[in-house]
Protein backbone atom coordinates (compact mmCIF):
# COMPACT_ATOMS: atom_id res chain seq x y z
CA UNK A 1 0.00 0.00 0.00
CA UNK A 2 1.19 3.32 -1.08
CA UNK A 3 -0.32 5.38 1.45
CA UNK A 4 2.70 7.68 1.42
CA UNK A 5 1.08 9.42 -1.09
CA UNK A 6 -2.04 10.44 0.58
CA UNK A 7 -1.66 13.72 2.71
CA UNK A 8 -2.54 13.66 6.19
CA UNK A 9 -5.49 16.40 7.37
CA UNK A 10 -8.81 16.19 7.90
CA UNK A 11 -8.48 16.37 12.01
CA UNK A 12 -9.83 13.01 13.98
CA UNK A 13 -12.56 12.28 11.90
CA UNK A 14 -10.48 11.53 9.04
CA UNK A 15 -9.30 8.09 7.90
CA UNK A 16 -7.26 7.20 4.31
CA UNK A 17 -7.07 4.76 2.34
CA UNK A 18 -6.22 3.86 -1.42
CA UNK A 19 -10.17 3.23 -2.66
CA UNK A 20 -13.22 4.39 -1.11
CA UNK A 21 -16.49 2.77 -2.11
CA UNK A 22 -19.44 4.53 -1.63
CA UNK A 23 -22.64 2.19 -1.39
CA UNK A 24 -22.38 -1.42 0.45
CA UNK A 25 -25.31 -2.93 -2.32
CA UNK A 26 -24.55 -5.44 -4.56
CA UNK A 27 -22.31 -3.86 -6.93
CA UNK A 28 -19.87 -2.01 -4.19
CA UNK A 29 -19.73 -4.38 -1.44
CA UNK A 30 -18.64 -7.16 -4.44
CA UNK A 31 -16.06 -4.51 -5.36
CA UNK A 32 -14.75 -3.67 -1.89
CA UNK A 33 -14.43 -7.71 -1.42
CA UNK A 34 -12.46 -8.09 -4.61
CA UNK A 35 -9.66 -5.30 -4.47
CA UNK A 36 -9.04 -6.19 -0.53
CA UNK A 37 -8.47 -10.02 -1.85
CA UNK A 38 -5.80 -8.28 -4.20
CA UNK A 39 -4.56 -6.14 -1.44
CA UNK A 40 -5.64 -3.02 -2.15
CA UNK A 41 -6.70 -0.91 1.22
CA UNK A 42 -10.26 -0.46 1.19
CA UNK A 43 -12.92 1.33 2.86
CA UNK A 44 -16.77 0.37 2.20
CA UNK A 45 -19.13 3.22 3.35
CA UNK A 46 -23.25 2.64 3.35
CA UNK A 47 -26.10 4.94 4.70
CA UNK A 48 -27.68 2.55 5.92
CA UNK A 49 -26.88 0.89 10.14
CA UNK A 50 -28.10 -2.25 9.45
CA UNK A 51 -27.59 -4.03 5.38
CA UNK A 52 -30.45 -6.83 6.38
CA UNK A 53 -33.04 -3.44 6.70
CA UNK A 54 -34.58 -1.90 3.29
CA UNK A 55 -33.96 -4.94 1.46
CA UNK A 56 -36.06 -3.63 -2.01
CA UNK A 57 -35.22 -6.58 -4.73
CA UNK A 58 -37.72 -8.68 -6.33
CA UNK A 59 -33.93 -10.90 -6.39
CA UNK A 60 -34.38 -13.21 -9.21
CA UNK A 61 -31.52 -15.10 -11.27
CA UNK A 62 -31.19 -17.89 -13.23
CA UNK A 63 -28.37 -21.01 -11.31
CA UNK A 64 -25.84 -20.12 -13.67
CA UNK A 65 -25.50 -16.47 -12.18
CA UNK A 66 -25.53 -18.04 -8.99
CA UNK A 67 -22.50 -20.30 -9.42
CA UNK A 68 -20.89 -17.66 -11.43
CA UNK A 69 -20.77 -15.66 -8.67
CA UNK A 70 -20.24 -17.56 -5.83
CA UNK A 71 -23.62 -16.78 -3.98
CA UNK A 72 -23.63 -18.85 -0.94
CA UNK A 73 -26.66 -21.06 0.11
CA UNK A 74 -27.35 -18.83 3.25
CA UNK A 75 -27.64 -15.89 0.26
CA UNK A 76 -30.68 -18.00 -1.12
CA UNK A 77 -34.73 -17.89 0.28
CA UNK A 78 -36.40 -20.18 -2.35
CA UNK A 79 -35.44 -21.88 -6.05
CA UNK A 80 -38.00 -21.96 -8.57
CA UNK A 81 -38.33 -24.13 -11.84
CA UNK A 82 -41.86 -22.58 -13.68
CA UNK A 83 -43.17 -19.38 -14.90
CA UNK A 84 -46.56 -17.79 -14.55
CA UNK A 85 -47.76 -15.04 -16.12
CA UNK A 86 -51.82 -13.84 -15.52
CA UNK A 87 -53.11 -11.52 -17.97
CA UNK A 88 -53.80 -9.32 -19.55
CA UNK A 89 -57.52 -9.96 -18.28
CA UNK A 90 -58.03 -12.96 -17.34
CA UNK A 91 -55.41 -15.19 -19.40
CA UNK A 92 -53.28 -17.33 -18.14
CA UNK A 93 -49.72 -18.70 -18.79
CA UNK A 94 -47.47 -21.34 -17.51
CA UNK A 95 -43.88 -22.89 -17.75
CA UNK A 96 -42.98 -25.99 -15.77
CA UNK A 97 -39.19 -27.65 -15.82
CA UNK A 98 -38.54 -30.62 -14.26
CA UNK A 99 -35.80 -29.51 -12.68
CA UNK A 100 -34.66 -25.98 -10.82
CA UNK A 101 -34.05 -22.86 -13.50
CA UNK A 102 -33.13 -20.08 -10.68
CA UNK A 103 -33.53 -18.86 -7.30
CA UNK A 104 -34.57 -15.98 -5.41
CA UNK A 105 -32.52 -14.49 -3.45
CA UNK A 106 -32.55 -13.32 0.65
CA UNK A 107 -31.77 -9.70 -0.31
CA UNK A 108 -30.38 -8.32 2.85
CA UNK A 109 -28.58 -11.62 3.15
CA UNK A 110 -26.56 -11.37 0.40
CA UNK A 111 -25.36 -7.41 1.32
CA UNK A 112 -24.34 -9.18 4.86
CA UNK A 113 -22.40 -11.84 3.39
CA UNK A 114 -20.56 -9.76 0.88
CA UNK A 115 -20.12 -7.02 3.78
CA UNK A 116 -18.51 -10.15 5.61
CA UNK A 117 -16.34 -11.03 2.96
CA UNK A 118 -14.67 -7.72 2.34
CA UNK A 119 -14.31 -7.40 6.54
CA UNK A 120 -12.54 -11.18 6.12
CA UNK A 121 -10.35 -9.53 3.16
CA UNK A 122 -9.06 -6.76 5.23
CA UNK A 123 -11.03 -4.34 4.14
CA UNK A 124 -12.85 -1.58 6.41
CA UNK A 125 -17.03 -1.72 6.78
CA UNK A 126 -18.10 1.92 8.14
CA UNK A 127 -21.99 1.81 8.28
CA UNK A 128 -24.46 4.60 8.64
CA UNK A 129 -22.30 7.21 6.74
CA UNK A 130 -23.90 8.93 4.13
CA UNK A 131 -21.75 10.49 1.02
CA UNK A 132 -22.44 14.41 1.34
CA UNK A 133 -19.94 15.53 -1.44
CA UNK A 134 -16.58 14.39 -2.95
CA UNK A 135 -13.74 17.10 -4.16
CA UNK A 136 -10.16 16.46 -5.54
CA UNK A 137 -7.62 17.78 -3.13
CA UNK A 138 -4.15 18.06 -5.08
CA UNK A 139 -2.99 14.68 -5.62
CA UNK A 140 -6.32 13.08 -3.76
CA UNK A 141 -9.80 12.95 -3.62
CA UNK A 142 -11.41 13.64 -0.44
CA UNK A 143 -14.92 12.58 0.48
CA UNK A 144 -17.69 14.12 3.11
CA UNK A 145 -19.81 12.06 5.01
CA UNK A 146 -22.30 12.32 7.49
CA UNK A 147 -22.91 10.13 10.75
CA UNK A 148 -25.69 10.16 12.06
CA UNK A 149 -26.61 13.24 14.43
CA UNK A 150 -25.13 15.61 11.94
CA UNK A 151 -21.38 14.70 12.76
CA UNK A 152 -19.48 14.83 9.58
CA UNK A 153 -16.22 13.21 8.91
CA UNK A 154 -14.02 12.60 5.77
CA UNK A 155 -12.03 9.75 3.83
CA UNK A 156 -9.11 10.64 1.29
CA UNK A 157 -8.45 8.44 -1.15
CA UNK A 158 -7.01 7.65 -4.43
CA UNK A 159 -10.19 6.60 -5.97
CA UNK A 160 -14.10 7.08 -5.01
CA UNK A 161 -16.54 4.77 -6.36
CA UNK A 162 -19.92 5.92 -6.26
CA UNK A 163 -22.22 2.60 -5.83
CA UNK A 164 -25.33 4.40 -4.76
CA UNK A 165 -27.79 3.40 -7.59
CA UNK A 166 -29.89 5.63 -9.11
CA UNK A 167 -29.03 8.11 -6.62
CA UNK A 168 -25.51 8.33 -8.27
CA UNK A 169 -24.88 10.81 -5.47
CA UNK A 170 -21.27 11.32 -6.50
CA UNK A 171 -20.98 10.71 -10.13
CA UNK A 172 -24.00 12.83 -10.56
CA UNK A 173 -26.77 12.46 -13.09
CA UNK A 174 -26.00 11.88 -16.42
CA UNK A 175 -27.68 15.46 -17.73
CA UNK A 176 -25.45 17.08 -15.69
CA UNK A 177 -22.16 16.35 -17.79
CA UNK A 178 -20.99 16.86 -21.11
CA UNK A 179 -23.35 17.43 -24.07
CA UNK A 180 -27.16 16.96 -23.98
CA UNK A 181 -27.82 13.18 -24.31
CA UNK A 182 -29.70 11.57 -27.16
CA UNK A 183 -33.04 10.24 -26.72
CA UNK A 184 -31.91 7.19 -25.24
CA UNK A 185 -29.40 8.58 -23.88
CA UNK A 186 -31.60 10.55 -21.28
CA UNK A 187 -32.61 8.48 -17.66
CA UNK A 188 -35.75 6.30 -18.02
CA UNK A 189 -37.28 6.28 -14.66
CA UNK A 190 -39.00 3.49 -12.86
CA UNK A 191 -40.73 3.43 -9.13
CA UNK A 192 -41.50 0.06 -6.92
CA UNK A 193 -42.99 -1.18 -3.92
CA UNK A 194 -43.28 -4.82 -2.50
CA UNK A 195 -44.39 -6.01 0.57
CA UNK A 196 -43.06 -9.29 2.18
CA UNK A 197 -45.98 -11.30 3.64
CA UNK A 198 -46.81 -14.39 5.59
CA UNK A 199 -49.42 -16.58 4.66
CA UNK A 200 -50.34 -19.90 5.36
CA UNK A 201 -48.47 -22.83 4.30
CA UNK A 202 -51.36 -24.33 1.71
CA UNK A 203 -51.81 -21.20 0.07
CA UNK A 204 -47.89 -20.52 0.13
CA UNK A 205 -47.46 -23.60 -2.05
CA UNK A 206 -49.78 -22.15 -4.76
CA UNK A 207 -46.58 -19.76 -5.60
CA UNK A 208 -44.00 -22.19 -4.56
CA UNK A 209 -40.91 -23.11 -7.15
CA UNK A 210 -43.04 -20.02 -9.87
CA UNK A 211 -41.90 -16.80 -10.42
CA UNK A 212 -45.30 -15.60 -11.12
CA UNK A 213 -46.17 -11.66 -13.05
CA UNK A 214 -49.67 -9.86 -13.55
CA UNK A 215 -49.48 -8.18 -16.84
CA UNK A 216 -51.89 -5.63 -18.26
CA UNK A 217 -53.37 -2.33 -17.54
CA UNK A 218 -55.97 -3.93 -15.16
CA UNK A 219 -53.61 -5.15 -13.31
CA UNK A 220 -50.85 -2.32 -13.07
CA UNK A 221 -51.06 0.66 -15.56
CA UNK A 222 -47.82 1.11 -17.38
CA UNK A 223 -45.80 -1.79 -15.27
CA UNK A 224 -46.79 -5.03 -13.86
CA UNK A 225 -46.78 -7.08 -10.52
CA UNK A 226 -45.00 -10.01 -9.47
CA UNK A 227 -45.49 -12.84 -6.47
CA UNK A 228 -42.10 -14.54 -5.88
CA UNK A 229 -41.44 -17.56 -3.33
CA UNK A 230 -39.10 -16.73 -0.08
CA UNK A 231 -39.15 -19.62 2.50
CA UNK A 232 -41.68 -21.34 3.35
CA UNK A 233 -44.80 -19.38 4.63
CA UNK A 234 -43.63 -16.09 3.12
CA UNK A 235 -43.97 -14.58 -0.34
CA UNK A 236 -42.48 -11.37 -1.91
CA UNK A 237 -45.13 -9.14 -3.80
CA UNK A 238 -44.94 -6.20 -5.41
CA UNK A 239 -45.16 -3.53 -8.27
CA UNK A 240 -43.27 -1.78 -10.68
CA UNK A 241 -44.27 1.20 -12.77
CA UNK A 242 -42.85 3.33 -14.98
CA UNK A 243 -42.80 7.01 -14.68
CA UNK A 244 -44.58 8.50 -17.17
CA UNK A 245 -44.53 12.70 -17.32
CA UNK A 246 -47.17 12.70 -19.40
CA UNK A 247 -49.80 10.59 -17.29
CA UNK A 248 -51.47 11.23 -14.41
CA UNK A 249 -50.54 7.48 -12.42
CA UNK A 250 -52.18 5.91 -9.94
CA UNK A 251 -50.00 5.98 -5.99
CA UNK A 252 -48.04 2.68 -5.91
CA UNK A 253 -49.75 1.82 -2.28
CA UNK A 254 -52.95 1.79 -4.51
CA UNK A 255 -51.46 -0.29 -6.82
CA UNK A 256 -50.42 -3.04 -4.52
CA UNK A 257 -53.46 -3.26 -2.49
CA UNK A 258 -55.61 -2.82 -5.45
CA UNK A 259 -53.61 -6.32 -7.01
CA UNK A 260 -53.61 -8.10 -4.06
CA UNK A 261 -57.29 -7.49 -3.37
CA UNK A 262 -57.65 -9.45 -6.27
CA UNK A 263 -55.94 -11.96 -5.63
CA UNK A 264 -57.23 -12.74 -2.91
CA UNK A 265 -60.89 -12.50 -4.17
CA UNK A 266 -59.51 -15.28 -6.89
CA UNK A 267 -58.65 -17.49 -3.47
CA UNK A 268 -54.75 -17.55 -4.34
CA UNK A 269 -54.10 -16.03 -1.34
CA UNK A 270 -55.76 -16.35 1.71
CA UNK A 271 -55.01 -13.95 4.93
CA UNK A 272 -52.26 -12.42 4.75
CA UNK A 273 -49.65 -10.71 7.25
CA UNK A 274 -46.95 -7.85 5.99
CA UNK A 275 -43.71 -8.33 7.49
CA UNK A 276 -42.28 -5.60 5.93
CA UNK A 277 -42.84 -2.80 2.69
CA UNK A 278 -39.78 -1.30 1.29
CA UNK A 279 -39.75 0.46 -1.86
CA UNK A 280 -37.06 1.94 -4.67
CA UNK A 281 -36.35 3.43 -7.53
CA UNK A 282 -34.47 2.61 -11.11
CA UNK A 283 -33.09 5.07 -13.31
CA UNK A 284 -31.29 3.34 -16.17
CA UNK A 285 -30.28 5.05 -19.55
CA UNK A 286 -31.16 2.60 -22.72
CA UNK A 287 -28.03 3.10 -24.69
CA UNK A 288 -25.40 3.14 -21.47
CA UNK A 289 -23.45 6.27 -22.78
CA UNK A 290 -23.09 8.47 -19.73
CA UNK A 291 -19.75 8.86 -18.32
CA UNK A 292 -18.08 6.40 -16.33
CA UNK A 293 -15.24 7.97 -15.01
CA UNK A 294 -15.02 11.62 -13.72
CA UNK A 295 -11.76 13.10 -12.25
CA UNK A 296 -11.44 10.57 -9.66
CA UNK A 297 -14.87 9.23 -9.28
CA UNK A 298 -15.93 5.80 -10.84
CA UNK A 299 -19.58 4.74 -11.12
CA UNK A 300 -20.32 1.26 -10.79
CA UNK A 301 -23.67 -0.92 -10.75
CA UNK A 302 -26.72 1.30 -11.05
CA UNK A 303 -24.48 4.48 -11.33
CA UNK A 304 -23.72 3.57 -14.75
CA UNK A 305 -27.18 1.95 -15.79
CA UNK A 306 -26.77 -1.97 -15.26
CA UNK A 307 -30.02 -2.22 -13.83
CA UNK A 308 -32.12 -3.88 -16.55
CA UNK A 309 -35.14 -1.83 -17.81
CA UNK A 310 -36.98 -4.46 -19.34
CA UNK A 311 -37.69 -6.33 -15.78
CA UNK A 312 -36.03 -3.97 -13.50
CA UNK A 313 -33.17 -6.65 -13.27
CA UNK A 314 -30.41 -5.24 -10.97
CA UNK A 315 -28.10 -7.95 -8.94
CA UNK A 316 -26.88 -10.10 -11.90
CA UNK A 317 -25.64 -7.00 -13.89
CA UNK A 318 -24.25 -5.11 -10.75
CA UNK A 319 -22.14 -7.83 -10.09
CA UNK A 320 -21.12 -8.46 -13.38
CA UNK A 321 -19.92 -4.51 -13.32
CA UNK A 322 -17.95 -5.17 -10.65
CA UNK A 323 -16.39 -8.17 -11.97
CA UNK A 324 -15.42 -5.79 -14.50
CA UNK A 325 -13.92 -3.14 -12.96
CA UNK A 326 -12.16 -4.85 -9.94
CA UNK A 327 -9.06 -6.06 -12.11
CA UNK A 328 -8.94 -2.50 -13.99
CA UNK A 329 -8.87 -0.63 -11.10
CA UNK A 330 -6.06 -3.10 -9.50
CA UNK A 331 -4.16 -2.69 -12.41
CA UNK A 332 -4.24 1.22 -12.03
CA UNK A 333 -3.54 1.14 -8.55
CA UNK A 334 -0.39 -0.51 -9.27
CA UNK A 335 0.49 1.79 -11.87
CA UNK A 336 -0.60 4.57 -9.27
CA UNK A 337 1.88 2.94 -6.70
CA UNK A 338 5.18 3.45 -8.97
CA UNK A 339 4.52 6.57 -9.88
CA UNK A 340 3.77 8.04 -6.37
CA UNK A 341 0.44 9.96 -7.51
CA UNK A 342 -3.11 8.82 -8.65
CA UNK A 343 -5.81 10.68 -10.58
CA UNK A 344 -4.77 9.71 -13.99
CA UNK A 345 -6.52 6.87 -15.61
CA UNK A 346 -4.62 4.25 -17.65
CA UNK A 347 -6.18 1.06 -17.36
CA UNK A 348 -9.52 2.58 -15.83
CA UNK A 349 -10.18 4.06 -19.31
CA UNK A 350 -11.31 0.31 -20.74
CA UNK A 351 -13.34 0.15 -18.52
CA UNK A 352 -16.64 1.56 -20.00
CA UNK A 353 -16.10 -0.51 -23.52
CA UNK A 354 -15.43 -3.62 -21.33
CA UNK A 355 -18.16 -3.54 -19.35
CA UNK A 356 -20.55 -2.83 -22.72
CA UNK A 357 -18.92 -6.27 -24.05
CA UNK A 358 -19.74 -7.98 -20.78
CA UNK A 359 -23.70 -6.46 -20.76
CA UNK A 360 -24.03 -7.76 -24.69
CA UNK A 361 -25.46 -6.21 -27.70
CA UNK A 362 -28.74 -7.27 -26.94
CA UNK A 363 -28.93 -4.97 -24.16
CA UNK A 364 -29.67 -1.52 -26.05
CA UNK A 365 -32.59 -3.89 -27.80
CA UNK A 366 -34.18 -4.91 -24.39
CA UNK A 367 -34.04 -0.87 -23.13
CA UNK A 368 -36.26 -0.19 -26.34
CA UNK A 369 -38.51 -2.96 -25.91
CA UNK A 370 -39.04 -2.16 -22.68
CA UNK A 371 -39.27 1.43 -23.02
CA UNK A 372 -41.89 0.68 -25.67
CA UNK A 373 -43.95 -1.64 -23.63
CA UNK A 374 -44.35 0.18 -20.76
CA UNK A 375 -44.71 3.38 -21.64
CA UNK A 376 -47.98 2.31 -23.84
CA UNK A 377 -49.57 -0.11 -21.51
CA UNK A 378 -52.14 2.19 -19.85
CA UNK A 379 -55.22 0.62 -21.73
CA UNK A 380 -57.30 -1.55 -23.84
CA UNK A 381 -54.96 -0.48 -27.00
CA UNK A 382 -52.12 -1.41 -25.06
CA UNK A 383 -53.46 -5.02 -23.44
CA UNK A 384 -54.21 -5.97 -26.79
CA UNK A 385 -50.99 -5.23 -28.05
CA UNK A 386 -49.10 -7.29 -25.09
CA UNK A 387 -51.52 -10.30 -25.75
CA UNK A 388 -50.42 -10.37 -29.20
CA UNK A 389 -46.78 -10.21 -28.60
CA UNK A 390 -47.74 -13.19 -25.63
CA UNK A 391 -49.60 -14.91 -28.30
CA UNK A 392 -47.09 -14.51 -31.12
CA UNK A 393 -43.87 -15.97 -28.23
CA UNK A 394 -42.51 -19.12 -29.31
CA UNK A 395 -41.47 -20.29 -26.83
CA UNK A 396 -42.71 -23.79 -25.33
CA UNK A 397 -40.37 -24.94 -22.41
CA UNK A 398 -39.89 -23.17 -19.41
CA UNK A 399 -36.35 -23.11 -19.91
CA UNK A 400 -36.59 -21.04 -23.05
CA UNK A 401 -38.41 -17.92 -21.67
CA UNK A 402 -35.20 -18.18 -18.96
CA UNK A 403 -33.31 -17.58 -22.36
CA UNK A 404 -35.87 -14.73 -23.36
CA UNK A 405 -36.23 -13.21 -19.95
CA UNK A 406 -32.49 -13.60 -18.52
CA UNK A 407 -30.53 -13.43 -21.50
CA UNK A 408 -32.55 -11.23 -23.91
CA UNK A 409 -32.16 -13.92 -26.97
CA UNK A 410 -35.38 -12.13 -28.41
CA UNK A 411 -34.26 -13.35 -31.83
CA UNK A 412 -34.28 -16.79 -30.88
CA UNK A 413 -37.22 -17.35 -29.17
CA UNK A 414 -39.59 -14.42 -30.17
CA UNK A 415 -39.23 -13.25 -33.97
CA UNK A 416 -42.49 -13.39 -34.88
CA UNK A 417 -42.91 -10.62 -31.81
CA UNK A 418 -39.74 -8.85 -32.36
CA UNK A 419 -41.70 -6.14 -35.01
CA UNK A 420 -44.02 -5.73 -32.57
CA UNK A 421 -42.38 -4.98 -29.40
CA UNK A 422 -39.61 -2.74 -31.50
CA UNK A 423 -42.63 -0.94 -32.89
CA UNK A 424 -41.72 -1.71 -36.63
CA UNK A 425 -45.27 -3.15 -37.10
CA UNK A 426 -48.22 -2.06 -35.72
CA UNK A 427 -50.95 -3.81 -33.93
Amino acid sequence: MALAMLPGGGGAGSEHCEVLVVGAGPAGADLAGQIARAGVDVILVDQLEDLSQAAFSSAAMPLEAVERFGIPAEAVAARWSRWRILGPAAARRDWTAGHPLGVVLDFGALRCWLADVCRSAGGRVRLGLRALECRRQGPVMETLLRAPGGRTRSVRSLWVVDATGHRRALLGTPSRHGRRPPPEGVLVEAVGLEWLVALPLPAWRHWADALTFCLGSDWVSQGYGWVFPMSPGQLKIGVCRYCDPTRSQPSLDRLQRSMVDRLAQAGALGPLRVLDRHGGRVASSVRRREPHLRDGVIGLGDAVSTANLLGGEGIRHALTSSRVLAPLLVEQLGGDRRRGSGGEPGPLRRYPRRLRRALGWRWSMSGRIARRTWARLHGPAGDERLERVLQGLEVRRAEDLSALLFDYRFERYGLRSLPYLLGWRRT
